[in-house]
């Protein structure tokens, strides 16, 4: 019994540190808390269900056929923000490697010396200038990195998020560098698909009530009291965001950097990514490149080998099925242990013989295990036979 170690090839994303799930080979990221997400996804379809049931039928026979028509495109517009909103990369940073994190504590090793026993080490920083502008990059213990301006470590996905703005549970994900336009776009889209939706209700209710009384109009249509429960509740938070967020965009400022206030101007320190314009800051973060992922998430990389254990190959009917070997090693063991039989004929090599010969010979026994020396003779030239002789003539 020997032991061959296997190395397979498997995806990144199967081994990135962290508390994301992927899906789809590694195509969705999302945080491990989706609860919320699904309630997300129910409340928005289920209220637009109800929509499309009960009032779109009405409202297109007596008002207009185009109510329903932009109610679906503006339901299909809030369902793609959302889902490229939660199943795409936010902006997640690679955590340093053995060798680089190695190398970044020996620099900051011989940058501070050495510490006394006893004393608190220096913070772990580093100063870069951005528009005449000093900003500091920490250091992250966990990814064993300096982050990047505007950089920060999510608790609850265990990454360093480029441009972090904050974890979002109602989409599932976190809002970084690479999803906020789409986070923004969501909840603009949202707000007016709930006015829309609110809108509408109010208007059925009232035209119905014209002909059948406001009480009989609400026990004929149960669904629309339903909607307007959930979209008075819901439009007041889902307009305020999206009101914060215009806010904020405007400053070209992200929900992290406003709640630490990190360019309130208390110290004298300024936005330094802001143009001091509002059409621009709005620009630059909604119309501006889209960032491509720095994971690599569907790459390849070798997986840490696996001992197997290749046995002697068994001449057995069942050997082969059950073997746990792979068929190739034991077709390379049999090569190795078997040779086939030689047929000797006038053609043979004198030399050839003993040597080729000789494994397929069987062992002697005790009586053959010194025969007499003979020699083969030639096939060519047969000797004639030889008579015996008259033992009856010798005895007269």
């Amino acid at each position: 019994m020997s032991a061959v170690m296997i190395t397979r090839k498997v995806r990144k994303w199967e081994k990135l540190p962290g508390k994301n799930t992927f899906c789809c080979d590694g195509r969705v990221m999302m945080a491990r808390q989706k609860g919320v997400f699904y309630l997300t996804l129910f409340l928005i379809v289920g209220t637009c269900s109800l929509f499309f049931a009960f009032e779109c039928p009405y409202l297109a026979l007596h008002l207009s056929p185009l109510i329903p028509v932009f109610a679906i495109v503006l339901f299909l517009f809030v369902m793609a923000m959302l889902l490229r909103t939660s199943f795409s990369d936010p902006g997640v940073l690679p955590r340093a490697l053995q060798e680089e994190a190695t190398f970044i504590e020996m620099e900051i090793e011989a940058a501070n010396g050495n510490v006394p026993a006893g004393q608190r080490p220096p913070p772990r920083i580093r100063n870069v200038q951005i528009n005449n502008q000093i900003v500091k990059l920490k250091y992250c213990y966990t990814c064993k990195i300096f982050r990047p301006p505007r950089a920060s470590h999510c608790s609850i996905c265990d990454n360093c998020v480029d441009r972090f703005d904050h974890h979002c549970p109602w989409v599932g994900n976190c809002v970084g560098k690479r999803n906020y336009r789409y986070f923004y776009l969501f909840t603009l889209s949202l707000s007016l698909l709930t006015i829309y939706i609110f809108t509408f209700d109010i208007v059925h209710v009232v035209m119905r009530s014209v002909h059948n009384g406001f009480l009989n109009t609400l026990k004929e249509t149960p669904g629309t009291v339903l909607e307007v429960l959930v979209c008075f509740f819901t439009l007041w938070s889902v307009v305020g965001l999206t009101g914060f967020h215009t806010y904020l965009i405007s400053l070209n400022q992200t929900t992290n950097e406003d709640i630490k206030g990190s360019w309130s101007g208390k110290n004298r320190v300024q936005n330094p990514y802001s143009h001091k314009n509002i059409f621009k800051n709005c620009c630059e973060v909604l119309c501006g490149p889209a960032y491509p992922s720095v994971l690599d998430r569907r790459g390849l990389q070798e997986d840490s080998p696996v001992p197997v254990s290749a046995a002697a190959p068994n001449n057995s009917n069942n050997s082969s099925s059950s073997s746990p070997e792979p068929q190739a090693m034991h077709a390379v063991l049999c090569l190795q242990k078997t040779t086939a039989p030689l047929i000797l004929n006038e053609h043979t090599p004198e030399d050839a013989k003993p040597s080729l010969g000789a494994p397929d010979q069987k062992s002697p026994s005790p009586k053959e295990e010194h025969p007499p020396p003979s020699k083969v003779p030639p096939l060519a030239s047969p000797e004639p036979d030889v008579e015996a002789p008259n033992i009856k003539d010798k005895s007269h």
